[in-house]
């Protein structure tokens, strides 16, 4: 795999502080769309970006490839960003908000969904205001920085009478549909032993940068990264895992990581016997996934980043086509909300809630050196 710095990963996954992110600075892997003959001349579905930092670059590119939907609004507490973005992408002065006028959007019959792309504290306040102004709502991950919170938005939502997704792009990703085939269809048998990491190495040039503040992102890389493996070794299994065992690693930099580990590695256990571990960390590079069956084995490297990615198995290589991760995921999302379906449970807040769950458990076996039961 190639070696990340921080700086390189930022740039490969959108995240050049304070700025849109043009589609010229991206790989060409991540510009391409998904292939398709599908032809859809209809009405698309209008979304607002709500926070326009490190992600909102990459899904301003996804809805200009998008068929279903199309950025229609913004909002942001910084005017020289909403002057940027207007002039950009040609956005009504109507459709543009800050964090104090937010609640108008109520009135506006132009925006049909808020997508929540704020700091991880923030998601909760966001979501809640957008179902009572009868939005629907896609957010980030995690979805909150607490599992009652997250309860909160899904009961706010439910009130609402809104959809609520979580913005789980590897659902719509062909590697990662094909390795929830390969574990859930037990194609090589049981599946015993996943191991699972996503980690950078995050440099001292930003010490003030959000995901270090506890209050901001509710921990460190587990929340940040971790919610990655933790989703897809529930995916690979199709199993809820029931109890797990974790470790902070020893810190190496107190004064960049004074509020949030640098680095945790875990065990989650199911019932079917199988375990994942698993490691998010600020202090390395990884990017991988390796699932040992019965039978054999399947493996993707890089694996839960943003692609392109690499696969093979005990038979031979996987060979899928590279999407537009965010155009792929706004359009599955965008079609269904557009035809009044409902979304899938896998994208769902309940989904969401599920791995906020499993994170807290996580640091709190981590904190006290006992496993804890997840059931």
């Amino acid at each position: 795999m190639k070696t990340l710095s921080r700086r390189s990963f930022l740039q490969v996954s959108g995240a050049v502080t304070g700025t849109a992110i043009l589609a010229s600075a991206l790989p060409a892997s991540l510009i391409s769309h998904k292939a398709t003959t599908e032809k859809y001349d209809g009405k698309k579905l209008n979304i607002a970006l709500c926070g326009l930092g490190r992600y909102a670059g990459l899904l301003a590119t996804g809805l200009e490839m998008s068929k279903y939907c199309r950025l229609a609004g913004i909002v942001t507490g910084t005017p020289a960003k909403a002057i940027e973005w207007r002039k950009k992408y040609n956005i009504p002065a109507k459709n543009i908000y800050n964090y104090q006028n937010f609640d108008e959007i109520i009135h506006n019959k132009d925006i049909d969904l808020v997508y929540v792309v704020l700091p991880n504290a923030m998601h909760k306040e966001y979501t809640i205001r957008a179902a009572k102004a009868g939005k629907h709502i896609i957010v980030e991950k995690p979805m909150a920085t607490t599992a009652a919170d997250c309860a909160e938005m899904i009961k706010a939502c439910a009130d609402a009478r809104v959809q609520l997704a979580v913005g789980y792009r590897l659902h719509y990703e062909p590697y990662h549909l094909e390795i929830k085939r390969l574990g859930q269809d037990k194609v090589f048998g049981q599946v015993r032993l996943i191991e699972v990491s996503l980690g950078y190495r995050l440099g001292d040039e930003n010490p003030s940068d959000w995901h270090l503040k506890k209050a901001m992102s509710g921990g460190g890389p587990l929340m940040n990264l971790g919610v990655y493996c933790v989703q897809a070794s529930r995916y690979v299994l199709g199993e809820e895992p029931v109890s797990v065992t974790a470790q902070f690693a020893p810190v190496s930099n107190p004064k960049l990581f004074s509020e949030v580990e640098e680095s945790i590695t875990w065990q989650l256990n199911f019932s079917s016997g199988a375990v994942c571990t698993s490691t998010s960390s600020y202090n390395c590079n990884v990017d991988r996934l390796y699932a040992s069956a019965d039978d054999g084995f399947f493996e993707l490297s890089p694996a839960v980043s943003y692609g392109p990615f690499k696969g093979r198995t005990s038979k031979g290589e996987l060979n899928f086509p590279t999407i537009n991760q965010q155009a792929t995921q706004l359009d599955e999302i965008g079609k269904l909300i557009l035809a009044n379906k409902k979304l899938p449970a896998h994208i769902t807040g309940e989904e969401g809630l599920k791995d906020v769950k499993i994170m807290e458990g996580i640091y709190s076996a981590a904190g006290s050196g006992a496993k804890v039961l997840l059931t």
